[in-house]
């Protein structure tokens, strides 16, 4: 297992040898730092924690700039661990960067989805509207909330209006179509959640 931190540029399109055409995202990936490595014997866990984008000291908490000194790095805005490393291969403050990954390899990529506000069911899960005409009484409403005779409530977890978005999302076994070293880049076929330039994590597939 292997992971990095970076932020979601947009997307384009490449040509694959074969003349089709492949659409990609372009995700800047690194440079990260380690700050921390987390083992069995003091955490209960092998990790390491990395930290990527550079945040001014004066935006920093005095723990949080402790904290990064220890790897000779500045505080960073996004820190996330990684775990099932092999901890012999890293050491604190060292540099990641995209080369880690190859052209060809299956990655999962996890980040916060567009939040969207209130929205109704149908656009929330996909509900059927009843008819438009004037006789139907039934628009765009969500229906049947119980079943009267037996509950007499709205069972937990009902499929109503509410907050669409803003959600941990992953997805899995996007393949890496290029990897740009000299400028850090990653070009993952498909797309990945987000806007732009939200931050976003990079690790190994856990699908075969």
């Amino acid at each position: 297992m292997k992971g990095i931190l970076g932020k979601k540029l947009g997307m384009t399109q490449v040509f694959a040898a074969d003349g089709t055409v492949v659409p990609v995202t372009v995700i800047q990936a690194g440079p990260c730092v380690v700050l921390q490595k987390k083992d069995q014997e003091n955490d209960g866990y092998e990790a390491i924690q990395i930290g990527f984008d550079d945040k001014k000291e004066k935006n920093a908490t005095k723990p949080a700039i402790g904290h990064a000194k220890k790897a000779n790095a500045a505080p960073k805005r996004y820190i996330k661990e990684i775990r099932g490393v092999n901890l012999g291969e890293f050491e604190v403050g060292q540099e990641l960067k995209a080369d880690l990954f190859a052209e060809g390899e299956y990655v999962d990529v996890t980040g916060t989805s567009k939040g969207k506000g209130t929205a109704g069911a149908i656009k929330r899960w996909g509900y059927s509207r009843g008819p438009m005409s004037h006789g139907s009484k039934y628009h765009r409403g969500a229906g049947s909330l119980a079943v009267i005779r037996t509950s007499n409530k709205v069972p937990k977890g009902k499929k109503n209006a509410g907050r669409l978005g803003n959600e941990t999302v992953t997805i899995q076994k996007l393949q890496i179509v290029k990897v740009d070293s000299e400028r850090n880049v990653l070009l993952v076929k498909g797309s990945i959640p987000g806007p732009k330039n939200s931050y976003v994590s990079v690790k190994s597939t856990v699908k075969q």
